[in-house]
This record gives C-alpha cells, sequence and structure tokens, in this order.
C-alpha cells in the first residue's frame, strides 16, 4: 500500500502542514487506520479509496477520527491529480460533511467546504488562563474562536494545553488583524493530542466568515503563525467557504502490512 506524505498550503518543503495520505483499494479496518495514524504521528492522515465517479475520503487524528479536514483535503487531491487521475483538474470526495469538491488551479489546489455557524460567548477567565492573554471576543461552532487584536499577541502565546482541554469547542483558534495579510491565526487540539496545528483548514471555515463579515470584503489573504507556517487565499459565498493553497511531495512510501 503506498503513502504520500505532502506539505500543504505551502511552495515549500517542511513548511505548511504535513499530511499522509494512504490511497487503498478497499478500507481497512478502523483499528488498523488509527494505528497507521499513531504510527506517522501527524496533526492528519488521510486515507482514500475510489467509489465510481467519485473518492472516499476520511480523516483521522492521533486522538481519534474527525469530521472534516483541510490540508489533509488539499494533500490528497494534490495526490490524486497528479498521480492516478492524468489530465484532470477536479477531483470529488464523499465524507462525513458531504461531497467535496477540489480544483486544480494553476500552482493552487481550491476547496469549497461548509461554513461553520459561529454563535457569540462571552469571554471567560478560563480562556484568558489557557490563552496566557485576554481575547476582546469569542465564538463558538465546531471550534472556539477566539480573537485579538494585536497579531503579536497571537504570534507569542503559549498556552496552557490542559486548560484549553477545559474549554468549549474541539479546537482552540486564536486570531488578530495582520500587517501583510486580512488575519493571523494559530490553531490548538489537544483534544485530539495535537499541541498545535501547523495550518488548521477546517478551522479557517471559522476564521474566514468571521474576518469576511468584519472586514467586509469576500476575498482573504490568510497567514497561519505556526512554526511552520502557512498561506491561505480564501473566499466566503453565502455559507460556504473556499480555501486555495499549494503544495509539496515530500516522500513516497510502501507501508509493509
Amino acid at each position: 500500500m503506498k503513502q504520500y506524505t505532502v506539505d500543504a498550503f505551502t511552495n515549500q518543503l517542511f513548511r505548511g502542514n504535513q499530511a499522509a495520505i494512504c490511497v487503498l483499494d478497499a478500507w481497512l479496518p478502523e483499528a488498523l487506520m488509527m494505528d497507521i495514524t499513531r504510527e506517522n504521528n501527524f496533526s492528519e492522515t488521510a486515507f482514500t479509496v475510489r467509489n465510481g465517479a467519485v473518492y472516499e475520503l476520511r480523516w483521522f487524528t492521533p486522538g481519534g477520527e474527525i469530521d472534516l479536514c483541510g490540508h489533509a483535503t488539499l494533500a490528497c487531491a494534490y495526490v490524486l491529480l497528479n498521480e492516478y487521475l492524468a489530465g484532470q483538474d477536479c477531483v470529488t470526495f464523499a465524507t462525513m460533511s458531504g461531497n467535496l469538491t477540489v480544483k486544480r488551479q494553476g500552482s493552487r489546489y481550491e476547496m469549497v467546504f461548509p461554513s461553520y455557524d459561529l454563535k457569540s460567548v462571552p469571554v471567560t477567565d478560563e480562556m484568558a488562563e489557557a490563552f496566557g492573554a485576554v481575547p476582546s471576543e469569542a465564538y463558538l461552532g465546531r471550534d472556539l474562536l477566539c480573537v485579538f487584536e494585536d497579531e503579536n499577541i497571537v504570534c507569542n502565546l503559549k498556552p496552557d494545553q490542559e486548560r484549553l482541554r477545559t474549554l468549549d469547542g474541539l479546537i482552540a483558534h486564536a486570531t488578530a488583524p495582520g500587517a501583510d495579510y486580512d488575519c493571523v491565526s494559530r490553531s490548538f487540539a489537544p483534544k485530539l493530542d495535537i499541541e498545535e496545528d501547523p495550518v488548521c483548514g477546517s478551522g479557517h471555515c471559522h476564521i474566514i466568515p468571521y474576518w469576511a463579515q468584519r472586514l467586509g470584503k469576500r476575498d482573504l489573504k490568510a497567514y497561519q503563525a505556526s512554526k511552520r507556517g502557512g498561506t491561505l487565499y480564501c473566499r466566503v459565498e453565502g455559507d460556504r467557504t473556499h480555501l486555495a493553497g499549494e503544495a509539496v511531495l515530500f516522500s513516497v512510501s510502501e507501508l509493509k502490512l
């Protein structure tokens, strides 16, 4: 079985967010997919199986399966469109979040994801203690989104992972306006056994709708300010968030199972 390691949301190796992509002939037992995921120890390992005109796609973190992942979807599209679907520029995935289409546009791959509905929630002492800084606003969708007024605060956060576990939401995102980008952010997922996700695509389905409304614009350029860093080219259309980025192949391996 082939496994590809791809750095997503970047055009440089060792940047962006790495994902392992396993292209299967048929589904493996879930326990084995979890063992492979933990062996890789990336924020995401994705498994895909062709089913007619679409590819079924599932995403696993070291802490379990999740319902949506952006960087692994981009990485999987990169692998399929370059290694398996010669001459094609579009692939559709059947996922837990419905059918997701990825289109190649030059060097970028654009995904169309559902936006999360955000509910304003009070800023609490627990949030401030967990992040080590006081947010100006907080919102809850699938994840917790905390807004800060200065990108330097976000870039310098050293959150308490155990305190983050106690907050509402699956993943905790910190975001602020950027000097060179429309917004910067960082994403922390201790509930999924991930201290920091280097570039979180599904998180931007919270982050981008917020900034689109606040800035009054549909097209935004976002930066994930992790140590690896990553750039996302985004657009909001109705209840959908378009996320585009580049990808680089790091390795191709054969799993001995």
